[in-house]
This record gives C-alpha cells, structure tokens and sequence, in this order.
C-alpha cells in the first residue's frame, strides 16, 4: 500500500505530501482518504496507512536534512517548519501583528476557550468591561467565531474558539489546554518567580535608561543655548565639555 504507484508512475505518499501542501488548513485523514479515493475507488485509506505515509515522507525530509515535517495540529496534518529554525523566522516575520495578541485579547479568549460556547454578556461580566471591539478583533483574527445563539432573553451571539486557534497554539484540541489549578502550579513555581523578577528588574533598568537619556537631552539643550550666547569667533573646540 505505502509503495503504491497511480497509472502515472506517481507515488501514493507524494500525493499525500502534495495534498498536505496545497491546502490552506490543517487537513484530517479523512478528507485525504476521500479524495485519494475519488480517483482510485478501490484504494481504502484508514487512519493507520495515513498516518505511515506521514512518517514515510517525515523520513525522507530527515534523510535529506529538509527544514520542515509534517505534524498534526488543529485536526489534521500540515507542514512546519523545525523549531531551530524559528530565530530566523522570527526575525524574518518580525513577529507580524497578525499573530500579536494585546492583553486584553488574550485575556478574552482564554475566557471563551475555557468557557465556551459563550455570549458576549457572560464575557463582559467575567471581565468587568466592555468586551466588543476584542471579539470582533479576534473574530477577524479567526481565532473565535460565532457558533449559534444563546436560549436567553435577546438570543445574544455564542462564541467558540476555531480550527484556526488550534494550529496558532499549536494543540489538536481545547482539552489539552492546561487546567486552572495547572496554571496556578506554574505561576508558583520557583523558576516563574525568578523569570518574573528577572523581568521585573529589566523594567527597572529600562526606566533607568529613560532617566537618564532625559537628563542628556537636557544638558545638551543647556549646553547649545550657552555656546549661542557666546561671541561669534568663539572656536567651537573651546565650548566642547570637559
């Protein structure tokens, strides 16, 4: 099965990896059996032969030291990049604000994760503020979308997470998001406080850094307006502070 060749001489494993390629999301096994079967009716692709000709092409990649493998994320299989070549994506994406989150929005959708299907009312009394113009952001986004709406007075708007928040947290489900008492654990721990000091501290050196370039500004300022009072035949080397 996994050395299958169509008519064509063409490889069962390439057009899986062709497939995986060309689509835009995450696509689930089952969508690729289907359309492999469309064309060849008596191939039956289940989960196990998928999930072989994955690891297949992710050999090959390896033996030719290719940046990227196939992974499942969000339901279904895409290709990644290797995580040592992040630093340079990083610095290539500058970390787009497509993919930046404000607190505010990551504050809401941790709420809708966790507690969807959601209406915005709910959202709006767990946070204490006004939470629409953060969920349309985060619609736009695709990170949530609207699911249905409510059995309450008003039929308001349900919100869930999307397909699209999976791959961007890199999960397959919101089961695998940490529990609250996991968080709290984390927070706790001895490394987080040190992290949090340590960020702490750099705020404090940042603070410093401004103080003190507001302080050179000024006695630049000073030092122009002292030298323009002074006569014209005045060599500027002598104006210069010692």
């Amino acid at each position: 099965m996994l050395d299958y060749r169509f008519v064509d001489g063409t490889r069962l494993s390439s057009v899986i990896e062709a497939l995986i390629f060309a689509s835009s999301e995450p696509i689930s096994w089952e969508k690729l059996s289907a359309i492999i079967k469309e064309s060849e009716e008596e191939l039956e692709l289940d989960e196990a032969v998928i999930v072989k000709l994955v690891e297949q092409l992710n050999n090959r990649f390896e033996e030719n030291d290719l940046s990227f493998r196939i992974e499942k994320t969000g339901g279904g299989y895409t290709f990644v990049t290797q995580p040592r070549y992040h630093p340079w994506l990083s610095i290539f994406q500058h970390e787009n604000a497509y993919r930046k989150l404000s607190q505010p929005a990551i504050e809401t959708l941790a709420i809708v994760a966790y507690r969807q299907p959601i209406t915005k009312p709910e959202v709006d009394q767990i946070r204490g503020v006004d939470s629409g113009y953060i969920l349309r952001q985060l619609l736009e986004k695709m990170l949530l979308k609207v699911s249905g709406r409510a059995d309450s007075p008003g039929k308001p708007l349900l919100y869930k997470t999307t397909t699209y928040f999976l791959k961007h947290f890199g999960i397959n489900s919101v089961d695998e998001l940490p529990k609250p008492r996991e968080i709290d654990e984390i927070l706790k721990d001895d490394d987080m406080a040190d992290h949090r000091r340590l960020l702490m501290e750099r705020q404090m050196e940042l603070e410093e850094d401004a103080n003190a370039d507001d302080l050179i500004e000024e006695y630049i300022e000073k030092f122009n307006e002292e030298r323009g009072e002074q006569p014209d035949d005045t060599e500027p080397e002598d104006d210069l502070p010692k």
